[in-house]
């Protein structure tokens, strides 16, 4: 069974015990957090597609930690011209563990 949800804007695809990696949460360590925005459940041969949302499901994932993205590095250059410029960036992201997916 599994389940297309909405999480800040972005869709993933939920199974029970998938680890998710979406855009970081305020939460701490071990907080569980639930998603009503569930597009579609499908499991068993059936399948629910909401419009735009299924009523009734609720997919509930805990909170496993909050980490970093590699470093990606921004480099602008112009010949000739003597403009050099490098920036990097860090993107936060929060891991979530899916422990349950609830369909009407």
């Amino acid at each position: 069974m599994y389940a297309l949800v909405e999480i800040k804007g972005k869709q993933y695809k939920a199974e029970k015990g998938a680890v998710l990696k979406v855009d970081k949460f305020n939460n701490e360590t071990g907080d569980k957090v639930e998603f009503d925005s569930v597009l579609l459940i499908s499991g068993e041969g059936d399948t629910k597609v909401g419009a735009p949302y299924v009523e009734g499901a609720k997919v509930t994932a805990v909170v496993k930690s909050n980490v970093k993205d590699p470093k990606v590095k921004v480099f602008k250059f112009k010949r000739r011209k003597g403009y050099k410029r490098t920036q990097g960036h860090r993107q936060n992201y929060t891991l979530l563990t899916v422990e349950e997916i609830l369909g009407a």
